[in-house]
């Protein structure tokens, strides 16, 4: 599998690995976020601490949905 998504990768133009690559690093950036919001002590928004996990657990699950439309989008 990892083979087949390495040979699709070197397939694709220049922007389109861009893209890619942009895409990876926009779901790694909502998934440390997400974390980050559910872990931090010091959250400093005045946020009730019900709310601060389910904001992080939305950033979360909206990195999830991007990853697989990131996965989807490699495999065409």
């Amino acid at each position: 599998m990892l083979n087949n998504i390495l040979n699709n990768i070197k397939k694709k133009s220049l922007k389109e690995r861009f893209l890619l690559v942009l895409g990876i690093l926009f779901f790694l950036v909502y998934l440390v976020l997400g974390l980050f919001i559910i872990f931090m002590k010091n959250f400093p928004l005045a946020m009730e601490p019900t709310y601060r996990i389910a904001f992080g657990a939305l950033l979360i699950v909206y990195a999830s949905f991007r990853f697989f439309r990131i996965i989807n989008d490699n495999n065409n």
